[in-house]
C-alpha cells in the first residue's frame, strides 16, 4: 500500500469516528447536560493531545496562541450546535446538515466581513447549482407535513456555518511560518474546553457520567472523535491531496446515518432518504471537478 492510499484510509477512519460521534452524543445526553458533555469531551481530548505533544505546546508562538483562541471559539459554536441539535432532531438529520460546510465555506468567503481571513471570492455557477440541490434536499429531509423544520435542524446549521469559519481561519493560520499546526490543533481544544467548562459552571450543574455506558461513550468522544481525529487529520493530510481529503470528509453524514440505523434503530422516511441523497449529491458537486475528470477520460487510451 503506497503512502497516499494509507493516508486516505486513515482519513476514512477519522471520518468514521466523526460519523459515530452524533450517536455517542445522543447516548451521553441521556445522562449528562449538553455544555458539561462538551467540556468533558474537549478537555479529555486536550489531556491526550497535550500529553503527546507537550513539547510543541510549550514552544508555541504568540501567533499560534492567537489563532488557537479564534479557532477555539469557533469550536465552541460548532460543538454547541451539534450537541443541542442532536437533542432536538434525529442523529441522521444532524449528520447531513452538519456536513454542509463544503457549501457554506465558499458563501462566507464572498462576504466583506471575512476579508480578514481570505481574499473575497465571488461564488461560481457550480456553487449556485450545488446550493439549489442542497436546499431542495434539506427541505425534503427536515420539513414536516406543516412545512416546518424541527428546532434541532435549525440549531444544527450552526455547525457548517462556524466550521466554515474554522476552516478559513485555520487555512490562514497554517500558512504562516510562525504557526505550528500541531500546537494549534492541541491548543484550540484547550481554549474551547475551558470556555465550555466556564459556561457549564454558569448555566448547568456539572457532573461526571453516571453509568459505565455513558463513561465509555464520553471518553470515546473525547479521545477518539476529537483528540485522535485532530492528530490523524494534521499528520495524514500532508500525504494526500486536498481533493482526496475533502471528498473523503463528505462520507461523514453517510457514516452518521448508518450508525444511527444500527445503534439507535433510527429510520428516515422515504422522503427523508431522498432528501439526504440530494444533500450528498450537492457535496459531491462541490468537491468533484467533473470537466477535469471528463478530460482525463478522453486522454486515456
Amino acid at each position: 500500500m503506497d503512502r497516499q492510499r494509507k493516508a486516505d484510509m486513515m482519513l476514512v477512519l477519522a471520518t468514521g469516528f466523526w460519523g459515530i460521534s452524533n450517536c455517542l452524543i445522543a447516548i451521553c445526553l441521556r445522562d449528562m447536560q449538553p455544555v458539561t458533555l462538551n467540556a468533558f469531551r474537549l478537555l479529555s481530548a486536550f489531556a491526550v493531545l497535550g500529553a503527546v505533544f507537550h513539547k510543541r505546546v510549550l514552544r508555541a508562538s504568540r501567533e499560534t496562541w492567537r489563532y488557537s483562541v479564534l479557532v477555539g471559539l469557533s469550536l465552541v459554536a460548532i460543538y454547541l450546535g451539534a450537541t443541542y441539535g442532536v437533542l432536538y432532531t434525529s442523529v441522521s438529520n444532524a449528520g447531513f446538515i452538519g456536513a454542509l460546510s463544503v457549501v457554506t465555506t465558499p458563501i462566507l468567503e464572498f462576504f466583506p466581513f471575512f476579508e480578514f481571513v481570505v481574499y473575497r471570492k465571488r461564488p461560481d455557477r457550480k456553487l449556485g447549482f450545488a446550493l439549489a440541490v442542497c436546499m431542495a434536499g434539506m427541505a425534503l429531509l427536515t420539513l414536516n407535513e406543516a412545512l416546518r423544520p424541527a428546532p434541532g435542524d435549525i440549531i444544527c446549521l450552526l455547525v457548517p456555518t462556524f466550521y466554515a469559519v474554522d476552516l478559513m481561519v485555520t487555512e490562514k493560520a497554517v500558512a504562516k511560518p510562525e504557526v505550528d499546526p500541531i500546537a494549534l490543533g492541541v491548543l484550540q481544544t484547550a481554549v474551547a474546553g475551558v470556555v465550555m467548562l466556564g459556561l457549564s459552571l454558569l448555566l448547568e450543574t456539572p457532573s461526571l457520567p453516571g453509568s459505565p455506558k455513558v463513561w465509555a461513550a464520553a471518553l470515546f468522544l473525547g479521545v477518539f472523535c476529537s483528540g485522535i481525529c485532530f492528530v490523524i487529520q494534521s499528520v495524514e493530510q500532508q500525504f494526500t491531496t486536498a481533493s482526496h481529503a475533502s471528498l473523503i470528509f463528505t462520507l461523514e453524514p453517510v457514516f452518521s446515518a448508518v450508525f444511527a440505523y444500527f445503534l439507535l434503530s433510527e429510520r428516515l422516511t422515504v422522503r427523508g432518504y431522498f432528501g439526504a441523497a440530494l444533500m450528498l449529491v450537492s457535496l459531491l458537486i462541490m468537491e468533484l471537478d467533473v470537466p477535469a475528470l471528463l478530460k482525463k477520460d478522453e486522454k486515456a487510451p
